[in-house]
């Protein structure tokens, strides 16, 4: 039989497939996952012709049986791959530091550990198919869920265990396991903070329409608002996630809309409203109320500190840790989406 049996013929083949499980080689063989375990690690307990077949089924599926075994084993590496991207300029956004430090805390309590690998700027598959092709991760933890991002159908069109942190925005019906904070809830939260402190008049600065989870955190907003009868009507402007564009929405607003408040969708925008109002000689929580979102480090430590949603990024690791040792056991046991809410983090810009 060809060891080319399940793969399309021909020179166009050089997409990798997922390294076989022991359900694969079962299915192949026409035997139970035990037999296939038994025929790996103890195969003086099947027949001759039992074996063989089982044998035979590895070797269609491309591997020698010592890597078979190596392979088939649950957690054969303990290794989960993640690719990093480079901080964007004129950001002050640090949320996927402290997402990482908790993944690898989590992974290492679970017994694995977590590898970081890069790939290039503008090729968002750069990397999975080096780290796929030499069976190096069990898994892969998957953090760009943005509108049209290949990576998740790339790597269930190979078989690869994945976890994605996001929910799969364009792909309501997609099967694989995921994780993500309730951004509307935020910002609700947010707004609401604020509108019970006497502001009616909250404005929004988020990310382009194209964005999903920014629109998710825009209709928090809007709500809330709506919910205490407040138009929104003039209020809301889209911009980049820089500091700048956050400096320069936030002075038109203030302009045009006369805010008492502002819900931004990053802490990055927040910032930038906050050197709008310096530059005003106005004071954040005294003059106009500045909320952000991800409370990364530097809402901390500005003066008088900013106000800002906070993810619970260490329940997200443990929640994606989990769903992975799922998918890594045998057999696997595939979890659904698991939607987790933020809470916010209070200071003296509100």
């Amino acid at each position: 039989m060809s060891k080319n049996v399940g793969r399309p013929a021909g020179p166009t083949t050089s997409l990798p497939l997922a390294p076989p499980t022991l359900a694969d080689v079962a299915e192949r063989a026409g035997v139970s996952r035990q037999t296939v375990s038994n025929a790996v690690n103890n195969p003086d307990l099947l027949r001759s012709d039992t074996l063989a077949r089982v044998l035979e089924a590895i070797d269609d599926l491309g591997y020698s049986p010592n890597r078979a075994a190596r392979n088939l084993r649950t957690r054969a590496s303990h290794l989960i791959g993640m690719r990093i991207s480079p901080a964007q300029e004129g950001t002050a956004n640090a949320t996927m530091d402290r997402f990482v430090h908790s993944l690898v805390e989590a992974s290492r309590e679970a017994g694995y550990h977590v590898l970081l690998f890069a790939g290039e700027p503008q090729d968002p598959l750069a990397g999975y198919e080096d780290l796929l092709r030499s069976t190096a991760v069990d898994a892969f933890v998957v953090t760009d869920t943005y509108l049209g991002n290949p990576q998740a159908t790339w790597l269930e069109e190979r078989r690869a265990p994945f976890v994605a942190f996001g929910r799969p925005w364009d792909i309501p019906a997609a099967a694989h396991p995921w994780v993500d904070v309730d951004g509307a809830a935020g910002t609700d939260l947010a707004t609401t903070h604020l509108l019970d402190r006497g502001h009616t008049r909250i404005a929004w600065i988020g990310w382009r329409k194209d964005s999903f989870i920014g629109e998710d955190r825009r209709s928090g907003w809007a709500r809330a608002m709506h919910a205490r009868g407040h138009a929104t009507t003039g209020l809301a402007s889209r911009v980049e996630d820089t500091v700048a564009s956050g400096r320069e929405a936030s002075a038109v607003l203030l302009d045009e809309a006369h805010p008492s408040a502002f819900v931004c969708a990053s802490d990055t925008l927040a910032m930038g409203v906050l050197t709008t109002l310096t530059e005003r000689g106005l004071v954040a929580g005294r003059d106009v109320a500045v909320v952000g979102f991800d409370d990364s480090q530097v809402a901390q430590v500005v003066p008088r500190g900013l106000t800002s949603v906070r993810q619970p990024l260490e329940q997200v690791a443990v929640e994606i840790v989990n769903a992975l040792e799922g998918l890594l056991a045998h057999p696997p046991l595939p979890g659904g989406g698991v939607m987790l809410t933020p809470t916010l983090a209070l200071r003296g810009s509100s």
